[in-house]
């Protein structure tokens, strides 16, 4: 219900944008910019985003069953249960989709999105499977979109690839900013639906994980910290896939030891790779569309404009807002917020403090109404319930944690 509300008004308030550019500053090209808009954001849909995952679909899904045929993702489950069983207690113990979830969250902390997709989609239809109400999201299902939404990375090697095409003196200077906004951000989403869902948040259990994580992203910063550009580029490289390998590997010698057919193992999960990625076309279309009018119409630079008039009341450090583009760009669209991102750089430098913020900003949160379209859209999901809300508040948190860390490290 929330998500069709959104999506009307992303059509309403940009055609109420355009006619008043069109009446009263005379733009007759308004109209055409956001008609050609929909027709350039429903190819990319379909062209750029579910044709090309029907492979990556084909291929992990295959891989997954494997795992799944083997007692690999079971072993996963166990191994995570205690935790997750805090996060996630409609979750049957040592059910598969443990596991599933573990891969996934692994996937996207690794800043590795080709994985991360196919394996969280297979995540959510496991969680669907276990939903009484196939058309209302579970309380699991809006756990998982938000800890997906909040966009944990430990390694966010684009970004200083970018900066470092830009021309920043150091491009890796951001590295410690963004990995403490985005864990803000993640820790926001796990509070916020935590509290929403009554779960028992304070014991031995969950406690002890999250310090343990905390201690281990400490460690991690640490040691990257002490690299050079280069070997910081090569650690996330060499590290990353490697892991990633050494799972397809894990996979595949575990299916020899329990004497399972691994080919037709393969071949069985891959199957519905095809399927899930044609079902998941109409809800990209609908909300990639969506999001290019609402941009085309120039109704977010008149949100930028507003929000910078407000602060200008209350501040006169009202520089942050500069970068705010590619904070309210990253909930709707990922390549949007990138190239928001660009142009903050491009504009007042890569070093400088809105160019920096705006790497933050990319950084501490992901593609919120992207996710939950993809998701819910694999399995039907009409009743979102509060995830959209949930997702948000984690990005929020993002941005703020963002903004603060910034004046502390550039400002």
């Amino acid at each position: 219900m929330v998500l069709n509300y959104i999506w009307i008004g992303f059509f309403l308030v940009a055609f109420l944008v355009a006619l008043v550019q069109l009446i009263v500053f005379q733009d007759v090209e308004i109209f055409s910019k956001i008609v050609e808009s929909t027709f350039d954001m429903s190819k990319f849909a379909v062209m750029d985003i579910a044709l090309p995952l029907v492979g990556v679909m084909t291929l992990w899904l295959g891989l997954m069953n494997i795992g799944e045929k083997a007692g690999a993702v079971g072993f996963l489950s166990k191994i995570i249960g205690p935790f997750f069983s805090r996060l996630f207690p409609e979750i049957p113990k040592n059910h598969p989709a443990h596991g599933q979830l573990l891969m996934n969250f692994s996937a996207n902390m690794l800043g590795l999105d080709n994985a991360a997709t196919p394996l969280g989609l297979k995540a959510m239809q496991s969680l669907q499977e276990l939903n009484p109400d196939k058309e209302t999201a579970s309380n699991a299902q809006i756990m998982f979109l938000a800890l997906n939404t909040s966009g944990l990375t430990l390694i966010p090697i684009s970004i200083m690839a970018q900066r470092a095409i830009m021309g920043a003196a150091n491009p890796t200077d951001i590295f410690i900013p963004l990995l403490i906004s985005t864990y803000v951000s993640t820790l926001v989403a796990i509070l916020y639906v935590g509290i929403k869902q009554r779960l028992p948040l304070l014991n031995k259990v969950f406690l002890g994980w999250i310090g343990g994580i905390t201690i281990s992203l400490a460690l991690l910063v640490w040691y990257v910290s002490t690299l050079s550009p280069e070997g910081m580029a090569l650690f996330s490289k060499i590290f990353s896939n490697v892991l990633l390998f050494s799972i397809v590997i894990a996979f595949i010698t575990a299916g020899l030891i329990k004497r399972i057919h691994v080919f037709d193992a393969f071949i069985e999960g891959a199957k519905s790779g095809f399927e899930t990625s044609v079902k998941i076309i109409p809800y990209m279309v609908a909300m990639l569309v969506g999001i290019a009018v609402f941009r085309a119409s120039g109704a977010m630079d008149l949100l930028i404009l507003g929000i910078e008039k407000f602060v200008g009341l209350f501040t006169e450090h009202t520089e942050f807002v500069g970068a705010l583009p590619t904070a309210f760009m990253k909930p709707l669209s990922g390549s949007g917020a990138k190239a928001m991102m660009v142009e903050a750089m491009n504009s007042y430098g890569a070093d400088s403090f809105i160019g920096r913020l705006s790497c933050l900003f990319q950084g501490a949160a992901d593609t919120t109404f992207y996710i939950i379209a993809l998701y819910f859209g694999s399995v039907g999901i009409k009743n979102t319930r509060y995830a959209i809300p949930a997702g948000l508040i984690a990005d929020f948190g993002g941005v703020i944690a963002a903004v603060l860390i910034a004046y502390l490290f550039f400002g």
